[in-house]
């Protein structure tokens, strides 16, 4: 649906009122660059006092002004509306058409000229103008609200996943102060593993924003060289294995030997430290991850998979968003940033490739990353 703009002219002479209300009435006119359609609604007067009256009232998107009014002038009302903080678009029309004229009437705010006599295809071909410029300051002026909404909203969300682990290392840190339990320091000692842990949360959130900020500001320089797959894997496969090892959780790999892929090594090891740890994180004691890489000519295919908590449809719908965290009875002890998913995601792009998650609760999990060339 055409998207209504509304007109007003002002102009002494009845026949230019009537002309360009007849010319504008079923007029649709296309913004093919913006992908949108506006037609008009026109309201008229026939002097400068009367329509600055209808503006105050109900201000229009373009107005078009003559020059030439008994009273008031337009260049007299253009003055008084001080249009440099207003959304309306103005017009002078006039057929004194001079330099100094024009020259007057831009340095007042007004958007362009148009000299009499013209033609119904002269006015529209203004308009169209007009009405493009009007269609792109709205679509700048929602850009810059939603994006002072993220902002806020990414701000609001940063502050609490930090508000809660500084809070509770500030806790355990009284009761160490306040010796509540006693002068023996081996009694501290779960208060201080479960402080680093806390520590160790927030360090892995900081770490993820910078991995973030820099994909997404493209500030981070990209070394694309031909990285040997299986050793970057086996690497990521013993850092993982820290904490698997701990929980009795096996890790396999099937690998596909000899895979050398273009790409920036530091970018892949962050896809499969994500993947590995997450894998581990919501598994279950005594549990399996199984990693699979294989390649082809065109991509490079990652598959991990575990036997953990699982999710429903639609709680991995939701999952590569920005600080998502899957919160359930199962999950509200394991800690993390929401923000790891969301990076391999964005990495993912940047090789024109995609990621994806098949899962079934109590079941498992399944995430697959398919990778292109380099963007």
């Amino acid at each position: 649906m055409p998207e209504l703009l509304k007109v007003l002219v002002i102009d002494d002479e009845p026949g230019m009122r009537t002309g360009i209300t007849r010319a504008l009435r079923d007029c649709i006119i296309d913004l093919p660059d913006i992908g949108q359609q506006v037609c008009f609604e026109v309201s008229q007067s026939g002097t400068a006092e009367k329509g600055y009256e209808i503006i105050q009232q109900s201000q229009p998107n373009i107005l078009l002004l003559d020059h030439k009014l008994p009273g008031m002038t337009g260049l007299e009302l253009l003055k008084k509306l001080e249009l440099k903080n207003s959304d309306m678009l103005v017009i002078m029309i006039t057929a004194y058409a001079s330099v100094d004229t024009a020259v007057e009437a831009t340095k007042n705010g007004a958007y362009d000229f148009l000299a009499k006599p013209f033609t119904p295809a002269e006015l529209k071909n203004m308009l169209q103008k007009a009405s493009g410029r009007l269609m792109f300051q709205r679509q700048a002026r929602k850009l810059a609200e939603e994006k002072k909404r993220l902002r806020f909203e990414f701000i609001s969300v940063l502050t609490h996943e930090l508000k809660s682990p500084l809070a509770a290392v500030e806790g355990y840190l009284n009761i160490m102060k306040n010796r509540d339990l006693g002068d023996n320091t081996s009694a501290y000692d779960h208060i201080i593993d479960r402080s680093l842990i806390r520590l160790e949360g927030m360090k892995k959130l900081i770490f993820d924003l910078l991995d973030l900020t820099r994909i997404e500001s493209k500030q981070k320089k990209r070394e694309i060289t031909q990285v040997e797959i299986n050793l970057l894997s086996q690497h990521c496969i013993e850092t993982a294995n820290v904490e698997a090892q701990k929980r009795g959780i096996v890790i396999k790999a099937d690998i596909e030997k000899g895979i050398i892929f273009p790409s920036d090594a530091n970018e892949i090891e962050i896809i499969l430290n994500n993947l590995l740890s997450n894998a581990v994180k919501y598994n279950r004691d005594n549990g399996r991850v199984d990693m699979a890489i294989k390649h082809d000519s065109e991509k490079l295919i990652i598959k991990v998979s575990d036997t953990g908590i699982g999710m429903t449809e639609e709680e991995s719908a939701k999952l590569f968003n920005d600080f998502v965290r899957i919160k359930n009875a199962k999950t509200h002890k394991i800690l993390g940033s929401g923000l790891g998913l969301s990076v391999v995601k964005k990495l993912a792009l940047l090789y024109n490739g995609s990621v994806s998650v098949e899962s079934q609760p109590d079941v498992g999990s399944t995430f697959t990353v398919e990778l292109g060339k380099v963007l």
